[in-house]
């Protein structure tokens, strides 16, 4: 190829060399959002010609008992032969059309299609974000910013009065149920946390204790 070279890693080879679908095209795409492009597919005529000698000469040639492989060889070179520098001028000519569909940034050099372009600024988004939008998304991040800000502080407020010093059973024993700290198993109703106090003295009875080991009132 002459000249310089541009879409060095931006672009994918769907050039095909042998068979009904021989032909040549290449996928390009926006260096920023990633999206893509394709040349318009050009037939390579050699590498079909090539496939159809292969099958149809070939299968008549069985027939009389010449070597169908010989033909499907020489049709197969003939086609390889041509295919390097075919698919090198198809490539020119689909980066030719490339270059109407993306623009090159100035500044990082990288390829942007249309919608990654800031045309007053003749650079990319990412070189020269849109003004506007900047300022939306910076007011959006002030707003939230705030709010969280505030909720954090609500929360320092309400945790002055949360218990810290009470253990809390986070998985039931008896079933596995997660309790998320609650006084009861919300999945069997198992009692968790500080163990139940006698109505009598006040003493904690064991859970499932019939009587206060304590006092022995019965519970």
């Amino acid at each position: 190829m002459s000249g310089e070279i541009y879409f060095t890693n931006n672009y994918r080879d769907l050039c095909e060399q042998y068979g009904t679908g021989a032909g040549f095209q290449f996928e390009f795409n926006c260096s920023r959002c990633y999206d893509t492009w394709r040349s318009p597919f050009e037939a390579f005529t050699t590498g079909r010609a090539a496939g159809w000698i292969g099958k149809g000469m070939g299968a008549a040639w069985n027939l009389i008992g010449g070597n169908a492989g010989t033909i499907s060889n020489a049709a197969d070179g003939l086609a390889g032969a041509s295919w390097g520098g075919a698919r090198d001028a198809a490539f020119e000519r689909a980066i030719a059309n490339a270059q109407s569909h993306f623009h090159r940034c100035a500044r990082c050099t990288k390829h942007v299609c249309d919608q990654c372009w800031n045309p007053a600024q003749g650079l990319c988004l990412d070189c020269a974000p849109d003004t506007a939008a900047e300022a939306e998304a910076a007011r959006h991040r002030g707003l939230n910013d705030q709010v969280t800000q505030r909720a954090y502080d609500a929360g320092q407020q309400t945790g002055a009065g949360y218990d810290v010093s009470t253990p809390r059973q986070l998985v039931c024993p008896q079933c596995g149920a997660q309790t998320h700290g609650g006084t009861f198993c919300t999945g069997c109703g198992y009692r968790l946390g500080d163990p139940a106090a006698c109505r009598s003295c006040q003493a904690a009875v064991p859970a499932g204790a019939a009587f206060c080991p304590g006092c022995g009132t019965r519970q």
